[in-house]
């Protein structure tokens, strides 16, 4: 998920797509540890959108401007 499609979504979106993808990272934490984790690259990239998600709530909380990417 890209950036600015995290800007895009309501704050009650953000707290949506942050559970589904802690569920997701939980259910990926329990394939690796089973030996059943075929796409070890997946958890990076569910590591980096639930940051992604988390910093974009905590701007909409503070208050501060949307940005643009360069």
């Amino acid at each position: 998920m890209k950036a600015e499609d995290v800007r895009a979504l309501s704050p009650d979106q953000l707290a949506d797509e942050l559970l589904k993808l802690k569920k997701e990272q939980f259910n990926l934490r329990f394939q690796k540890a089973t030996g059943q984790l075929e796409n070890t690259a997946r958890s990076k990239v569910i590591r980096r959108d639930i940051a992604r998600i988390i910093t974009v709530q905590n701007q909409k909380r503070a208050g501060a401007p949307a940005q643009k990417a360069k």
